[in-house]
């Protein structure tokens, strides 16, 4: 199996088999999420510097806070599984 790989922006990747949740940070409860992943060590700022558009959490438990639009990383997750699907019909 290949793991599939996907870019969260400025060249930075994730496993697409590990994401659990990609939300946007405006909320409450996800600002204290962010929070508590500071507090813990697992937060990874993947932003550049640049304002925190979607934050990705993993089934590890860490958080990593992108600049790019939730929206846009969900479409890429979609790409890699019709990816996926197409890869799978090709070698039946």
């Amino acid at each position: 199996m290949v793991m599939k790989l996907i870019n969260i922006g400025f060249g930075n990747m994730v496993s697409a088999s590990k994401l659990v949740a990609i939300v946007s940070p405006e909320s409450a409860p996800i600002k204290r999420i962010i929070q508590d992943a500071r507090d813990k060590g697992v937060l990874i700022d993947a932003t550049y510097g640049r304002r925190t558009r979607a934050v990705i959490v993993m089934d590890s438990d860490h958080v990593i806070l992108s600049a790019i639009q939730p929206e846009t990383v969900a479409n890429r997750v979609i790409e890699h599984e019709d990816d996926e699907e197409e890869d799978d019909e090709s070698e039946s």
